[in-house]
């Protein structure tokens, strides 16, 4: 036993109280915001088929998947995202659900990648997916949902921004710059890696997928392109990636969340599974990943399997905004003094106190009932540091008068309980 190490596997995650107020703070800013946009739950297994995942083979996820063989030889994985759980849970009833469909899900997913700050091997993220509509409509829900999450977390909107773009109008750029739609895929794959390795090495990659020099130069150029109206100037006025773009921008005015969108062309998205409109939000100094993304992807239930069915999601993540929540707002999560902390001097008052906790529980009350007699001193130090709102504490001559003191933790005042 003295071989073994008291840390959690690299890249794994041991949540102690501390870190709980902070996962806590995030899970139900995403519950909350999940039912307020009228997101149903729904969960699955977090062990995959293999071949699920592998339908999508050659993007980076799929170097990354923790895959294994159960005893009976099948080929299986830790899910590294739950888009395509979704997309097979979906096809399974597809014949038997009233689309459009709008389910939500926090989900423990597995990558083994590169560790840096805001990037772990496994992570918490919400998904939140509407499945059976064309209409801009759902991205606008989709934000609007994550949008409500942030700001129920306590992150002021000047903290972060929200970058849009759209794969078919990029799709329709690279098509007007003489790149084939054939080689889009592996062009989206290698821009998206922009900013994480040198353009040197993406021109590389670009040329390993064919494209002369000249159609890179073309998509290096396009990637300079930095507003909405610049790219309409390329794409042309008629061009329905551009009339979606500002579709969502115009319904993000009426739902109270236009200041947050910034239009950015090199928001690829690296899931080749994606089709239109796509989004990713950072904070507003850039210092961390992502803190959500998502997009269109029309076409994933049919690669499953499924009838084609059009479909939009988002993926948010509890690494990153963790990070940029305690850097917000201090290393202690803030947390609302809620319910009642009891203690007792003697054995002889214990029985009380136990009468007590139960009443108060009873009541709807969160109780903290100490174990042992203490000393005042003792009790009210433990109390303070608590998460209790009030303290209680039993001695003789309250057990004589029937009434107990309530403190107010925070304003010091005492009130009179009575304990019958």
């Amino acid at each position: 036993m003295s071989n073994v190490s008291f840390e959690a596997p690299r890249g794994m995650r041991d949540f102690y109280p501390e870190d709980m107020a902070w996962r806590n703070r995030v899970f139900d800013a995403w519950r909350a915001a999940a039912e307020r946009f009228g997101f149903q739950p729904y969960d699955a297994c977090v062990v995959e088929s293999l071949a699920l995942l592998q339908r999508k083979s050659g993007e980076e996820v799929s170097e990354q998947i923790y895959a294994f063989q159960d005893k009976s030889g099948r080929a299986l994985a830790l899910r590294p995202e739950m888009t395509p759980t979704l997309a097979r849970m979906v096809a399974a009833r597809q014949s038997r659900l009233h689309f459009p469909i709008k389910w939500g899900a926090i989900a423990q997913c597995f990558r083994y990648e590169r560790m840096t700050r805001g990037r772990k091997r496994e992570h918490y993220q919400l998904n939140l997916d509407i499945v059976g509509t064309e209409s801009v409509l759902a991205e606008a829900e989709l934000l609007g949902a994550a949008v409500q999450a942030v700001r129920l977390m306590g992150l002021p909107d000047d903290a972060w921004r929200i970058h849009v773009s759209s794969r078919a109008l990029l799709g329709e750029l690279l098509a007007k710059a003489g790149i084939p739609a054939a080689q889009h895929p592996p062009v989206f794959m290698a821009l998206d890696k922009r900013g994480k390795i040198p353009d040197e090495e993406i021109a590389v990659l670009l040329a390993q997928a064919g494209l002369p020099q000249d159609a890179i130069d073309a998509a290096f150029r396009l990637l300079a392109v930095d507003s909405l109206e610049a790219a309409a100037a390329l794409a042309g006025e008629d061009s329905p990636a551009i009339a979606d773009l500002r579709a969502l921008h115009a319904l993000a005015e009426r739902m109270g969340y236009a200041p947050l969108l910034r239009f950015d062309i090199a928001v690829i998205r690296g899931l080749s599974y994606y089709t239109g409109i796509v989004f990713e939000a950072f904070d507003a100094q850039r210092r961390f990943r992502a803190i959500f993304g998502g997009g269109r992807y029309d076409s994933l239930l049919a690669l499953v399997g499924g009838k084609p069915t059009p479909a939009v999601g988002l993926g948010f993540g509890d690494v990153v905004i963790g990070e940029i929540l305690r850097d917000a707002l201090g290393e202690a999560c803030p947390v609302p003094r809620r319910g009642y902390a009891v203690g007792y001097m003697t054995a002889a008052e214990r029985d009380a106190a136990v009468a007590l906790a139960a009443r108060l529980r009873a009541e709807g009350h969160p109780v903290d009932l100490a174990l042992l007699p203490q000393k005042p001193k003792h009790f009210f130090s433990q109390a303070g540091a608590s998460h209790a709102r009030h303290a209680v504490y039993l001695g003789p001559d309250d057990i004589a008068k029937g009434v107990a003191q309530a403190k107010d933790l925070d304003t010091r005042e005492a009130v009179p309980l009575a304990l019958a």
